[in-house]
């Protein structure tokens, strides 16, 4: 018989796993048998996650968040209720879905105590989020939590290093703020996959991805253990998760929350730079959030963060918009010519337009300028070190790169400074180039890493579902090229039955307060319409 050796890196990572799992509370934890049986769950969202918790759990879950702090702070509900909701609903989503790289579940509750004590003392909450359950992406520093960013190099460190005075002891500003303002903290959510937990499938359609690299939370989401968290977006990192799990997310321009002390991949990648965005159940999750972060003015404290404040009056005035009587315009962009959207996605662009025309607004063709050459700009600058920051971390521990991303980021020559220097001229001519064409069409509001190119704002909003009937592939459609036919073969009406279908909107630079009403008109809109 041959022998099985484990590394040290597989050790490490096992002892991770055993350590997440020992940080659930005993009666909480599901037996291997019921594991096995959700593995071969399609859907483990709604009724079937429910079975594991109690009428009064399920009723605060199913809350979004503008109700959750709501009823907190008119004491229908105390802190410590709604904290043991969403940490028992996170570790058995943990367990069935594999979505979470940290959950502190006695700091959170001990947290809710004290919050709970708060507002019988004083007769007011701490703040806007007062009680709210909030979970983190594995790039946020927790005080006294581990942030690993899925490196097993990282684990036990900070950022591989053992100094004592950072290890543990770092916290991020946006993490500062979110405490002041009430929030409590309780789980930090994980790439989609990565060597210590593994993948984290959707679990909406267990066949397919949650999307990524904030997919943890997606799929946290849509199990309902967090009605509202925050991610990072760097190439579609908290809209591709909200899209394919039927959520809500917005991202912002990247310098208008604070990145000050968050771990990240590439840090010195600074000319199109990630962004901190909100994901949440409902579409008000965002705005609360946000505009509720921006209320601690937090440009004095990171001066990269534009010193914009929440802007209530834009919000306001386009949603007045909603009865159209000053209609919306639209611009619906259907495909880039380059990778044609699947069956569900060309149906659910459809049904936008036929509700947004139905509500009296106005719809418009979008063809801007190649999307092609955005792509292949943006992901140039994120490959520009030719893999050395994600080489030099997995270092730390001689883990290998996952499968997924052997071929982008197998080390080699990285980019010259000249190359760097052209790349940055072609980026910004496309960016003008992309502006004179919104410009000459006078819309008010085109896939995902353009808009990371240009830095604009955009918010996803779900639109319908995958349905096997009405979805067929076009037998007679001839691909585009190599990468259509490839993505073209990949889709089966069968395997992508009852999938979410997500559609993002797009603003330009700081329009997050346009570009969120607008989102909500369009959901508005979506209520009750038919394909």
């Amino acid at each position: 018989m041959g022998q099985i050796i484990t590394t040290e890196w597989q050790t490490k990572a096992q002892n991770k796993r055993a350590s997440l799992r020992a940080s659930i509370p005993e009666e909480w934890r599901l037996d291997q048998e019921i594991l096995d049986r959700a593995s071969k769950q399609r859907d483990l969202t709604g009724q079937y996650i429910q079975q594991y918790l109690e009428p009064e759990e399920i009723a605060i879950i199913g809350h979004d968040s503008t109700t959750i702090v709501e009823n907190i702070r008119n004491k229908k509900w105390t802190s410590l209720q709604v904290a043991k909701a969403f940490c028992k609903t996170a570790a058995i989503s943990q367990q069935l879905n594999n979505c979470l790289h940290e959950i502190f579940i006695s700091q959170a509750l001990q947290r809710a105590e004290e919050l709970d004590a708060y507002l019988e003392t004083h007769g007011t909450t701490v703040g806007p989020l007062h009680g709210l359950p909030i979970s983190l992406k594995d790039q946020f520093y927790v005080k006294g939590i581990p942030t690993s960013m899925g490196y097993i190099g990282w684990l036990d460190t900070y950022e591989g290093d053992s100094n004592p005075k950072l290890v543990h002891k770092v916290e991020s500003q946006i993490v500062g703020e979110l405490l002041s303002l009430g929030a409590v903290l309780y789980c930090k959510f994980g790439e989609t996959v990565n060597n210590i937990i593994g993948q984290t499938l959707n679990p909406v359609n267990q066949n397919l991805s949650c999307g990524g690299s904030s997919g943890g939370e997606g799929a946290l989401q849509a199990l309902r253990g967090s009605s509202v968290g925050l991610g990072t977006d760097i190439g579609g990192s908290v809209r591709i998760p909200a899209a394919f799990c039927g959520t809500f997310s917005l991202k912002p321009t990247h310098d208008r929350l604070s990145y000050r002390n968050v771990a990240n991949v590439i840090p010195g990648e600074t000319t199109y730079p990630s962004s901190v965005g909100v994901m949440g159940t409902s579409i008000d999750a965002l705005r609360l959030v946000l505009s509720s972060i921006l209320s601690t003015e937090p440009w004095l404290r990171d001066p990269v963060v534009v010193p914009i404040p929440w802007r209530e009056k834009i919000a306001e005035e386009t949603l007045a918009r909603s009865d159209g009587s000053t209609p919306l315009k639209l611009g619906i962009f259907w495909t880039d010519d380059w990778v044609t959207p699947h069956p569900p996605v060309q149906r659910a662009l459809r049904l936008i337009v036929k509700a947004v025309k139905g509500a009296g607004h106005k719809v418009v063709e979008w063809t801007p300028p190649s999307q092609k050459t955005a792509k292949r700009v943006h992901v140039s600058f994120l490959k520009a070190d030719s893999g050395y920051d994600i080489n030099k971390q997995l270092a730390l521990s001689g883990e290998p790169l996952i499968p997924q991303l052997r071929d982008s980021f197998t080390l080699h020559k990285p980019m010259s400074l000249l190359e760097y220097q052209a790349l940055t001229t072609e980026g910004r001519d496309y960016e003008a180039a992309y502006s004179d064409y919104w410009n000459s069409t006078s819309v008010d509001d085109a896939y995902s890493e353009a808009i990371n190119l240009m830095d604009y704002s955009a918010v996803v909003i779900p639109v319908t579902k995958a349905d096997k009937e009405i979805d067929q592939a076009d037998k007679t459609y001839e691909p585009l090229n190599d990468l259509d036919a490839q993505n073209w073969e990949a889709y089966e009406p069968e395997i992508y039955h009852g999938a979410p279908v997500g559609l993002q909107i797009v603003a330009r630079k700081y329009e997050e307060e346009k570009v969120w009403a607008i989102g909500k008109i369009v959901s508005q809109c979506l209520e009750g319409a038919t394909a």
